[in-house]
């Protein structure tokens, strides 16, 4: 497999296909050092009161209000770069469907909260449901 480089970022060379965020429709996966996580999903709860998130079909996190969120991904035993860059997309993705936001708007708003917490080389993808790895 060969890797090319596509951006410079702050000194760091980020190489193709090694981080990057790949949705298709309200499902995304986290790519880090090349090994690919999720889906990461939410779905309404039944209610349709809140909202539940989920890691690979098991629920790990809901939204019932903004005074009151839960989410835990331990018991999944990924990486902190995984966990940290899921829970700003999901927390993303939330904020842009609570509030009506088009999904342009809500990713710029993911890259810049990306940018700003020090995942610069998380590329943002829409490439459908194949996968990034083999």
């Amino acid at each position: 497999m060969r890797l090319r480089i596509i951006q410079f970022v702050e000194g760091l060379e980020v190489l193709r296909g090694t981080h990057s965020i790949r949705f298709n429709g309200t499902c995304f996966w986290v790519l880090h050092r090349r090994k690919e996580f999720g889906p990461f999903d939410y779905e309404w709860s039944k209610d349709f009161s809140g909202v539940e998130f989920m890691y690979s079909g098991h629920k790990f996190g809901e939204y019932c209000s903004a005074d009151e969120i839960f989410a835990d991904l331990k018991q999944f035993s990924l990486p902190m770069s995984v966990v940290e860059v899921a829970s700003l997309t999901i927390g993303t993705v939330l904020y842009g469907v609570l509030n009506g936001l088009r999904e342009p708007l809500w990713k710029e708003l993911l890259r810049q909260r990306l940018d700003a917490s020090g995942f610069q080389h998380f590329s943002i993808r829409e490439d459908g449901p194949e996968r990034l790895t083999g």
